[in-house]
């Protein structure tokens, strides 16, 4: 791929979000997932991926009458791990939201950005239990072959016959949705990409659920996020793929704009391998906020990180206030409806931002009674509120310190941000 950046106008370094494709247990495609946001859905049920005996609970945001060969046009679905089928089908939804035919853009220099925490570790899963049961002499080459975490992106870049193309896959865990867009958003500003197909993919799995589990931060029912009750997280799956492009070429196709990547902030503690810290994630938001060019009190929501555990959920608040004082914006966690989807928890964040923007409203945080006077945060409990959203900040947190927040604003006219 060309790394030479071309000459470029103003204009056509802002990069702002044309399309979006969402594969979540509360909807498939941009408008499902915004029913569903709106509705404060709840996509938590009994597990059925893997054997649950032996759990004294066992409640996950799973997707459900998934088809892979639904999405997927060139490629044997057969051949690929779950996750890697579920950030094809979120791409195809991505690339047709934002009416980019494959045509034009083969004809264009492109970046492929996926985030994953666990990559396939379903398929992981299987491979360990026949090890364990049989001997490894009976796992199969094709299911060997679908574990690299890299293939989440290449993949999509296979399916589509992409070919003038960066395809990179960043394994940072629960930020990682967040780190694949900030990438895609510095490549596209630059100009050594003329389209960014961005996001985060997991699907649900044992290894993962049997963590948390025995970390106690499962809870039995709900994910109730800034609840003076909480219990903890629900494990979910899915993808979140965004199409970003410069304003100049979203002017140019007469595309829709959802909303702009204004900046984003990274930062990595090492403070600890599970807790978070408190002084790191401010410093974070402050980042992300200071390369916007944002101030504080132009923040209408904040899309937290909010896992629903004792830890996080009291960390996050207080990072937040320490940015924030007491002008606090709402502070909403769409965990509480999709769970925790891991490597694409902050892409499908990111992607309920951009609806929230275009469509005008605030996502509530649902399974919500009694707010936590710890966090002391507005959450939006249970029901969406109808509301002008012009900036919104996207947290993402993760094992071993790595932070990213992005920050999303309303797409003001050429020239008024220059």
């Amino acid at each position: 791929m060309n790394r030479i950046p071309e000459a470029r106008t103003e204009a056509a370094r802002r990069v702002v979000v044309t399309g979006l494709g969402p594969v979540s247990s509360i909807g498939v495609g941009a408008d499902a997932f915004l029913g569903g946001l709106r509705e404060g859905r709840d996509g938590s049920r009994p597990v059925t991926s893997f054997d649950t005996t032996g759990y004294e609970y066992s409640y996950a945001c799973e997707i459900v009458d998934f088809e892979p060969r639904d999405w997927i046009e060139h490629l044997d679905p057969d051949a690929l791990g779950r996750a890697t089928q579920f950030a094809i089908a979120a791409a195809h939804l991505a690339l047709r939201d934002a009416a980019l035919d494959l045509e034009v853009l083969r004809e264009h220099r492109a970046l492929i950005s996926i985030g994953t925490t666990d990559g396939e570790s379903r398929d992981l899963d299987a491979l360990a239990q026949v090890d364990v049961e049989q001997g490894p002499q009976y796992m199969t080459p094709q299911a060997v072959s679908r574990i690299p975490a890299g293939r989440l992106s290449s993949m999509i870049a296979r399916e589509m016959g992409l070919t003038d193309v960066e395809a990179i896959t960043l394994p940072t865990a629960c930020a990682a949705g967040n780190y694949a867009i900030g990438y895609g958003y510095d490549v596209v500003r630059a100009g050594e990409a003329d389209f960014a197909i961005c996001g985060g993919a997991d699907a649900l799995c044992r290894k993962t659920f049997t963590g948390f589990y025995r970390l106690g931060t499962i809870a039995p029912r709900y994910c109730s996020p800034f609840d003076a009750d909480r219990q903890g997280i629900l494990t979910g799956e899915g993808a979140g793929v965004l199409v970003m492009e410069s304003l100049e070429s979203a002017l140019r196709r007469g595309a829709r704009i959802y909303g702009e990547v204004r900046g984003y902030g990274l930062n990595c503690d090492a403070h600890h391998p599970v807790a978070p810290n408190e002084d790191r994630i401010a410093e974070c938001i402050d980042l992300a906020l200071k390369d916007a060019g944002v101030t504080t009190d132009e923040v209408d929501f904040i899309s937290a990180h909010g896992t629903g555990t004792k830890a996080n959920d009291v960390t996050e608040a207080r990072a937040i206030r320490q940015v924030y004082g007491d002008r606090m914006p709402r502070t909403i966690s769409m965990k509480s409806m999709i769970g925790h989807t891991m490597g694409a928890a902050s892409a499908l964040s990111a992607i309920g931002c951009a609806l929230a923007i275009s469509e005008g409203f605030i996502p509530p945080t649902i399974n919500h009674r009694t707010t936590d006077p710890e966090c002391g945060l507005d959450c939006v409990p249970n029901h969406a509120i109808e509301t002008e959203v012009s900036v919104v900040q996207n947290n993402g947190l993760a094992f071993g310190g790595n932070n990213a927040v992005v920050v999303f604003s309303r797409c003001e006219p050429v020239g008024a941000l220059a």
